[in-house]
Parts: structure tokens; sequence; C-alpha cells
């Protein structure tokens, strides 16, 4: 267990592998765990970071804001304190959104960016997530917090096939604050990146499932849109969370997108669609 100590809280994060620096973020209500089956895999051939979030996991939970800008700082400082002066970022959800902003506002320190199931505008967010990013309603799901986490349980099977993930989510629920919570999902619901795509030069993937009940997957579209240069690969039997749901599969296309030489010129945008002959999920 690592930590920095930043200008707004404590850092959390976990380290493994050597060689070149790649920087994994999490989503909403989530924490580094997520990571932990990626980073096992990509450990053998690059050195991964993930940290979680002000707010989120271990990470310090003494603020007033958690928007998007703020953790979009965040990675920042985290990349500066660690002597990382540029490297790819990956993130899930919330974190591929805060990758995104990362390279349009540092483009020196982002080198390729990969989001997953990421929300390019916050309105293709699940209805149930936008109306969580307001004031009462967020304060009476914490009120009733017990509810809250036997319902997400209940829902659990239908947004990530992984039998772990009922735990992993409920963990991380009971480490999130009401404040966390509430103002970071706000934010990201205000959230449209797509006048600001253009801006991005460098290499680029999504990564997407079909099945995604909490994101809409089809945003794919807009970030193919407005980066022309970008790769997408689509998961048919996966939905919010592939790295759970089909962890060999999204590990070797990751690393195919990271081992590629960044020097060479962007390849045409293309889509790619990863069939499994059965749905599986190892464990």
């Amino acid at each position: 267990m690592s930590s920095i100590t930043t200008d707004q809280g404590i850092v959390h994060y976990e380290v493994y592998g050597r060689g070149k620096p790649v920087i994994l973020l999490h989503g909403w209500l989530g924490s580094w765990g997520l990571w932990q089956e990626t980073m096992a895999y990509l450990g053998k051939y690059y050195r991964t970071y993930a940290l979680d979030f002000w707010g989120f996991g271990e990470s310090g939970k003494k603020r007033e804001t958690y928007a998007i800008q703020d953790f979009v700082s965040l990675v920042s400082q985290f990349m500066e304190q660690l002597g990382i002066a540029r490297a790819p970022l990956v993130g899930h959800s919330m974190g591929g959104t805060v990758s995104l902003s990362v390279a349009i506002r540092y483009p020196e320190r982002v080198s390729k960016v990969v989001v997953v199931g990421s929300p390019i505008m916050g309105s293709s967010l699940a209805l149930p997530l936008k109306l969580a990013g307001y004031k009462p309603i967020a304060f009476m799901l914490f009120n009733m917090m017990g509810v809250f986490r036997f319902g997400v349980r209940a829902a659990s099977p239908f947004i990530c096939r992984d039998e772990r993930f009922p735990a992993m989510m409920d963990r991380d629920l009971s480490r999130t604050t009401v404040e966390s919570f509430l103002l970071s999902i706000a934010s990201l619901r205000r959230t449209d990146l797509r006048p600001m795509l253009d801006q991005i030069r460098i290499p680029a993937m999504g990564i997407y499932g079909d099945r995604d009940i909490i994101v809409n997957p089809k945003q794919w579209q807009p970030m193919q849109n407005g980066i022309h240069h970008a790769h997408i690969e689509r998961f048919p039997l996966a939905g919010h969370f592939p790295m759970l749901e089909e962890p060999h599969k999204f590990s070797e296309a990751l690393k195919e997108f990271l081992d590629r030489d960044e020097r060479t010129r962007p390849r045409k945008a293309t889509a790619t669609t990863l069939t499994s002959p059965t749905p599986s999920v190892t464990l």
C-alpha cells in the first residue's frame, strides 16, 4: 500500500511490474481494486499504477469538491510527484472521462489514452445514475445505505457477470462518502467532451461492452466521430466491466494497443467486434 500527499489530500495507489509506466483509473463508486487482474497481466510487461480518486477507496475524503476537473488535477499531481513525465492513461467509466480530459488539458503528459465503457456525454448515463447526482436523492440513498447496498447486490447479475462483482461493489460503497458520491456523479452528468475531442492527437482506443446498462454502449460513436483516428474494440458479451467479464481478451486487446509504436502515425479509425464462442468468466 502506497500513498502520496497532494495539495488537496492523500492519494492512495498500488504499483506492480517493471518497465514503462501505465496509469489505470477507476470509475464512479469504484477503487483501484477493479484493476487487480489487469495489473497481474500487464505487470509482466509494464510498470502499472492504479490509484484511488479523492473520496474513493483508501484516498483522502476531506474535500469540498469532487468534480471531474479535480480528478484531472489529481492525475497531473500524481505523475509529477512520482516522476512520470509521460505515460498512457487507461480509464474505466468516469476514469475514462478523466483520462480524455487529462489528454486535452495536459497533452504533454499523455502518450496514449484508453477509455473503457466511458461516457463522452453525461447524458448517456443510465437514469438511476443521473438521478443520483441530485442532492435530495443522494442523501436519501445514503440514509438508506443498507437498502441501497441490497439493491446493488440484487442488480449485480444484470450489471456484471463476474461473481466477484457484488462483493467488490459492497466493499467500495463502504468507503464512499455522501459528498464524493453526489458531487462526482453530478459533475459527470454535466460533462460533454465532444467539442474538445478533436484536440486529442495521440493514439486513442475505446473499449465498450454491447450489454452495458450503466453507460449507453454506443458512446463509442461520438468518440470515433470526435477522434477520427480512434480505434474501437467492442465486446458483444460484456457489459460495463469487460475487464472482469472477459479479462483475458480485455488484457490482450489493451496490451496490443499499448505495444504499438507510438511514433507511427495513428491509423485510420476502425471498429472491431471481439467475439467469444461461449460466455465465460475467468475467476
